[in-house]
């Protein structure tokens, strides 16, 4: 599509893009709280789903648009590296809380630990999957995709389950000194600006329709340009999908994470990242659905390491919410710091192995 065009062209089209991504992305998010609040979804399993889906449609077009293309190293290095990036993004939100304890100090509950497990448990399924033969597939599934998506669902009606109560002392699970509101208060708190501005369900809807159209019309372009810049460039697709797309299609989960700490809806804020990162890999079901082709077992060592790399950043936060450190360093609570460094040496690895295997 992008052949022809030069690259500070292909550099425009991409940064507009993410742009639209951004602002569709918030709008997006805004929307699916406020229907969420209104269809009464917000701690059911559909409510979960919804916002799930809703916040990764930039992931669900790049990675349709790759395998229809026949590009799936984009596709898998974009859901790979971008659960690494978007574990990330609560380094931004720990910053911009403005408190003088760190982010899972606030946000410690057992069901955000919970959601972090899974976040492990679908990436470990995914590392396992790309050992078995490509051969194994039949009517346009693979053993490994199908389980990463029932572990997946399991994984959220546990999640549903815990955020009902836990057989613990404190049945909702949640840290003494946390945030002073529940959960998910910022939802009802934008339902109800949106009733006071008199926005109908209706409108809300279509709001929502079209946010999710711009969405992904502009994931799938943001594939394109960005495939063609990474040709110009000389970088490999992998290595790209995983560093300036998966950061590109992380910016409305910044925005929206920002949103939610500001608004000192902490445990929504962590409970979106972890929520999302630990759908992404089912979207390897949907590139093997569309592509006819076992994705996983032909994954490439750069595909493995950034799962690996998705795997220690969530159990350092996972930590980080179990023992709750009060220090901060520049403003960063001392798991945000260890989950800064490690994802810069991690990303140093990445280069290295992309080198070793002639780019």
């Amino acid at each position: 599509m992008f052949n022809g065009f030069s690259l500070p062209i292909l550099l425009a089209i991409f940064a507009a893009c993410a742009g639209v991504i951004w602002i569709a992305g918030v709008k997006l998010a805004d929307t699916t709280d406020i229907l969420s609040s209104r269809l009464h979804l917000g701690k059911a399993l559909g409510g979960i789903i919804v916002l799930a889906v809703a916040t990764n449609l930039p992931e669900v077009a790049i990675t349709v648009s790759a395998a229809l293309a026949g590009d799936l190293g984009v596709a898998v290095g974009n859901i790979l590296g971008g659960i690494a990036i978007q574990t990330v993004v609560l380094v931004a939100m720990d910053i911009a809380m403005r408190e003088k304890v760190p982010l899972t100090y606030r946000a410690a509950s057992l069901t955000l630990v919970v959601e972090a497990v899974l976040v492990v448990a679908v990436l470990i399924v995914s590392i396992m999957a790309t050992q078995l033969p490509g051969t194994l597939i039949a009517v346009r599934l693979t053993p490994g995709t199908v389980l990463i998506a029932v572990l997946w669902i399991i994984g959220v009606w546990l999640s549903s389950r815990a955020s009902k109560g836990l057989p613990w002392h404190d049945a909702s699970g949640t840290a003494p000194d946390g945030q002073e509101e529940p959960k998910g208060h910022s939802q009802a708190k934008k339902d109800d600006t949106s009733e006071r501005r008199g926005e109908s369900t209706v409108r809300v809807a279509l709001v929502f329709g079209a946010a999710a159209l711009a969405t992904l019309a502009a994931g799938v372009l943001l594939e394109r340009s960005g495939d063609a810049i990474a040709q110009q460039i000389g970088l490999s697709g992998v290595l790209f999908g995983a560093t300036v797309l998966a950061a590109a299609t992380s910016l409305p989960e910044l925005s929206t994470g920002i949103t939610s700490v500001r608004m000192k809806d902490y445990q929504l804020a962590v409970s979106d990242i972890f929520g999302g990162n630990a759908f992404l890999p089912v979207l390897f079901l949907l590139a093997v659905v569309i592509s006819g082709k076992a994705v996983l077992p032909d994954a490439q060592a750069s595909d493995i390491y950034l799962a690996g790399l998705g795997v220690l950043l969530t159990c350092v936060y996972a930590a980080g919410l179990i023992f709750r450190p009060k220090r901060q360093i520049w403003r960063m609570g001392v798991d945000s710091v260890a989950v800064l460094t490690l994802y810069a040496l991690g990303v140093g690895g990445l280069f290295a192995i992309s080198s070793s295997h002639g780019g």
